[in-house]
C-alpha cells in the first residue's frame, strides 16, 4: 500500500506541474507556489517509495 500512495504522491506533482506551467502567463505568484508544491509532492512521492 506505500508504493500507491508515492505512486499516486509523483502523479499529483505531475497535475501541479501542468498547474504551473499553465498558470505562469496569467499568475506568476500563484505558477511559483504551484510549482513548489509540486517538488514537496514528487520528494515525498519518491522518499515514500523508499529510492533514497
Amino acid at each position: 500500500m506505500d508504493d500507491m500512495w508515492g505512486l499516486l504522491l509523483i502523479v499529483l506533482g505531475g497535475f501541479l506541474g501542468g498547474g504551473a506551467y499553465t498558470m505562469w502567463r496569467m499568475n506568476k505568484f500563484v505558477a511559483v507556489a504551484l510549482a513548489g508544491c509540486t517538488v514537496l509532492a514528487v520528494v515525498s512521492g519518491v522518499l515514500r517509495l523508499g529510492y533514497f
